[in-house]
């Protein structure tokens, strides 16, 4: 297994789609306990959630991929972009 980092950027004027699908998101991440390392939201300027940090173990970049695909948030049509990529952590531990 490795690590995958997954930045999700939401589309903009979206908080309300993202606060009405947190819920869905959060359960469906806790389905990931173990796996999912760090997890939480990104923000703009005026300190609201506009996107997604994690830092997920999987077995290859098409299972980071395929864990994105059923985050509620994607379902919902939240992000504007989704970047996934292989990590490796060279300072500090997870």
């Amino acid at each position: 297994m490795g690590l995958y980092v997954l930045v999700c950027n939401d589309k903009p004027n979206s908080l309300e789609l993202r606060l009405a699908n947190r819920e869905a998101h959060l359960a469906y991440a806790r389905g990931f306990t173990g796996r999912l390392k760090v997890a939480g939201p990104l923000l703009d300027e005026a300190g609201n959630m506009a996107g997604s940090l994690l830092i997920l173990e999987a077995d290859s970049l098409e299972d980071a991929r395929g864990f994105n695909l059923g985050d509620p948030y994607q379902t919902a049509g939240l992000f504007a972009s989704v970047q996934v990529t292989a990590f490796k952590a060279s300072i500090g531990t997870l």
